[in-house]
């Protein structure tokens, strides 16, 4: 739907930025201290790799030590009071400042899919499940899951949809989202992270170094979680590539395939949410559903039903003792809260998005999409990709397990696809789908990332494509040297959420007051 003939209903439309200059109504502190920060890490990866990544390793620990278990509350929280809101009279809320919405329901769906289930919905769905049964979590290890046995393939995939389900997509635009559609569209404050503590702090926040600051660390962790999966791209896809087709496993075809995303990402990121964004999400979503339905019907069928329902009520049934599990902490740390740091730091630029595509959308139907349909069928898909490979591994054990040993994520994938008829040709059509699922993250993170930097809901095509290609390049930076480096910003991504998890405490509060205060503007 074309969104031209909207009347602005915030002053930040009437004050868009001279396009002519990249520079203009850009926040250079946030730009300078979050580009600054994400260079010098690149810089000290590359000049000694083992020094960052003690450095990394200590942040983590030091972060998942004092921060897992708040981080757990607040996660837990967010999901609750959000569904507590979408069920009360505040469900009725019409968001964003106009009464229908701007894009079809079929389009917000998958923008918000793709996006938010990002390229590790690909290869976490085929490896995360047989991780989980080659070694039980803690939680299951006394309840006869010995490695081998249909119950140990439940509970494996219980344990990663607690990783991927309601908790973890909450987190990524619900309470936030409220927040941030009432004070920007409404109120005509900035899309920044920054007004998420407005309601605290008011105006020292707006424009004191506090706001900075805050800018600052939620791009810095946007960007480093963005950078990740792109880097791991590289590495995955020409992984496939040498296995499938002979070609060589160089860091010039990572490069390579770095460059052809590039492109794909920053020319969507350009074109704008109601173009690019969504043509890229739609085609996303049918090879997505087509690959689900190809491998429903020629794969395990019974086990992938079975274990979906079965493993659905493990989940539901073990959801708060899952939740709030705290006994092995070692184990912990590595899973659930480095999870939770990953998708913490996201928090703030998913939920400016979600906000950017959702307006004239009810509280009800966002808080129900991102929390409770969208977990259910990121469930689903990791029963059809992880599932089917759990039943192979049961029919002929080694034959997943085998390629997966040393945690090796796109051979897992490739192990799983080989076993399905026309092997060969579902392996590629998974290597496409992933491409396209990282380029919707990036495309829409380089938006998200672009609004902060201009404080509008339109920025400029120059400050989309300069973020666009800094991350592609940061990533190719650090592949140079190896898996390394990516895996060593992927454990910055926890330190960086440390921060970020502050900025979205108060939420907890502010959503529920916003919503109700709306309701009462509404007549509701």
């Amino acid at each position: 739907m074309n969104t031209t003939t909207q009347a602005p209903t915030s002053n930040q439309e009437l004050q868009m930025p001279d396009k002519k200059s990249l520079l203009a109504g850009v926040d250079l502190p946030v730009f300078l201290i979050s580009g600054g920060v994400l260079a010098l890490f690149a810089a000290f990866a590359l000049y000694d790799i083992e020094l960052v990544s003690g450095w990394v390793n200590t942040a983590f620990a030091s972060s998942t030590k004092m921060f897992g278990a708040y981080w757990q509350i607040l996660l837990l929280l967010t999901f609750i009071i959000g569904l507590f809101l979408a069920v009360g009279r505040t469900g009725a809320v019409v968001l964003g400042g106009i009464k229908t919405p701007e894009i079809t329901t079929f389009q917000w769906i998958s923008i918000i899919m793709c996006t938010l289930l990002a390229g590790g919905g690909v290869f976490w769905a085929a490896a995360e499940p047989m991780a989980h049964f080659t070694s039980p979590p803690p939680l299951f290890a006394g309840e006869g899951a010995e490695t081998g046995t249909a119950q140990a393939a439940y509970n494996a995939l219980a344990q990663s949809f607690m990783h991927w389900g309601f908790l973890a997509w909450a987190i990524l635009g619900s309470l936030t989202g409220i927040v941030f559609m009432y004070l920007h569209y409404e109120k005509g404050l900035p899309l920044k992270p920054r007004t998420l503590l407005y309601p605290v702090f008011g105006d020292r926040v707006m424009k004191g170094p506090l706001g900075a600051i805050v800018d600052s660390s939620c791009v810095l962790a946007v960007v480093a979680g963005t950078v990740g999966p792109i880097g791991f791209l590289g590495l995955q896809v020409s992984f496939g590539l040498e296995k499938l087709f002979g070609i060589p496993n160089t860091y010039g075809t990572q490069v390579a395939i770095l460059i052809g995303l590039i492109g794909i990402y920053t020319l969507s990121a350009v074109s704008g949410v109601n173009r690019g964004i969504q043509i890229l999400s739609r085609a996303n979503v049918i090879l997505a559903v087509g690959l689900m339905a190809f491998i429903l019907v020629f794969g395990p069928t019974a086990f992938i039903i079975d274990g979906y329902l079965h493993s659905f009520g493990i989940y539901v049934k073990e959801f708060i003792p899952m939740a709030t599990f705290r006994a092995n902490t070692g184990w912990l740390d590595w899973w659930t809260v480095f999870f939770w740091g990953w998708f913490l730091g996201y928090g703030p630029l998913m939920a400016m998005f979600v906000a950017r595509i959702s307006r004239g959308r009810t509280i009800r139907e966002m808080v129900l999409l991102i929390s409770v349909v969208a977990p259910i069928i990121t469930c689903f898909w990791f029963t059809i990709v992880g599932g089917a490979g759990l039943s192979f591994e049961l029919a002929n054990p080694g034959v997943i397990s085998e390629p997966f040993t040393g945690f090796n994520l796109p051979a897992a994938l490739l192990a799983i696809t080989e076993q399905l008829p026309m092997g060969f040709l579902i392996s590629v059509l998974f290597l496409i789908l992933t491409t396209i699922f990282v380029a919707t993250t990036g495309d829409s993170m380089t938006y998200a990332v672009s609004m902060v930097m201009t404080g509008t809901d339109h920025p400029q095509s120059g400050v989309r494509v300069f973020w666009g290609i800094m991350m592609g390049v940061m990533a190719a930076l650090l592949i140079s040297i190896g898996s390394g480096g990516i895996s060593a910003l992927q454990s910055f991504i926890v330190v960086t959420a440390v921060p970020v998890s502050l900025v979205l405490l108060p939420s907890l509060w502010t959503a529920p007051q916003i919503a109700n205060k709306m309701a009462k503007e509404q007549g509701l």
